[in-house]
């Protein structure tokens, strides 16, 4: 880390608690944009695969199915 950045902490460190509460709200704040866009992206995933059973063009295979084969598999 950089000078500047030690002592970022070592200033943080000496605030009260409300302050530092206030302080993490605020850095979550700022990541949340980040994170809405990543929400955005898994929905339309999730939705092309919607489509993509609608129509019939993937084959759906149970879960129980699946964890079956993974248990066999890795079982050994």
């Amino acid at each position: 880390m950089s000078p500047r950045t030690d002592n970022l902490f070592t200033m943080i460190e000496s605030l009260p608690i409300d302050v530092k509460t206030e302080l993490v709200e605020k850095i979550l704040a700022s990541i949340q944009p980040l994170q809405k866009e990543i929400d955005e992206k898994w929905i339309k995933i999730a939705e092309e695969r919607i489509s993509q059973i609608e129509l019939g063009n993937v084959q759906v295979i149970p879960g129980d199915e699946v964890f079956n084969e993974i248990k066999e598999k890795y079982s050994k």
